[in-house]
């Protein structure tokens, strides 16, 4: 990943708080929010451990920053995760992604999310998670599906079947309840 990448998801993230961010808004909310400083430490360390000299010098840093953050925040979620741009963390704790979870831009998550792996049966694999997507307090994705487009997960939701672009699915195991999708749930979204 070069600097104008990073650059660009570090403000795609900052800009799913503050709308048209400037310096000031990006100490604040390194400050302030766990969420942001979460993501600004997934997209460090993701970024330092590319380049050679950094490999070696800020990257044991962030990574142990990372590491502390893991515990404090109850967030586990690896830096080699695939994850799109403008990624925001609602509320922090009881977070957990599988490191080979693909996560695509604008999506929310919030607390208690489990997003994990299957070792077997006909879905064995990890969830693709698309573009725009909610995903509720408590829910769970659990195996190779994929959830559509501009998605909304339901609180406490379990998702072992592929879900539609446009869907809001509920209960256990989820099920489609109408197609009204994440609108108005996946906002700030026009950084690019």
């Amino acid at each position: 990943m070069d600097f104008q990448r990073y650059r660009f998801l570090v403000y795609s993230d900052l800009y799913r708080i503050v709308e048209k961010p400037g310096v000031g808004d990006f100490l604040r909310a390194l400050l302030r929010e766990p969420g942001f400083r979460y993501c600004f430490l997934l997209r460090s360390c993701r970024y330092l451990r590319d380049k050679p000299l950094l490999r070696y010098t800020l990257y044991p840093f962030a990574r142990l920053l990372h590491g502390h953050y893991t515990f404090k925040y109850g967030i586990s979620i690896s830096p080699a995760t695939p994850i799109g741009s403008g990624f925001y963390i609602a509320h922090f704790g009881g977070i957990v992604v599988n490191t080979d979870a693909v996560i695509g831009k604008n999506c929310n998550l919030n607390h208690v999310v489990t997003i994990a792996q299957t070792n077997r049966g006909k879905r064995k694999g990890v969830p693709v998670i698309g573009d725009n997507v909610y995903i509720g307090p408590g829910a769970k994705i659990i195996g190779r599906v994929r959830v559509g487009n501009n998605a909304a997960i339901g609180a406490n939701c379990v998702v072992t079947k592929d879900v539609p672009d446009n869907a809001v699915v509920v209960g256990v195991p989820g099920r489609v309840i109408s197609y009204e999708g994440s609108t108005g749930y996946v906002n700030r979204t026009a950084y690019e």
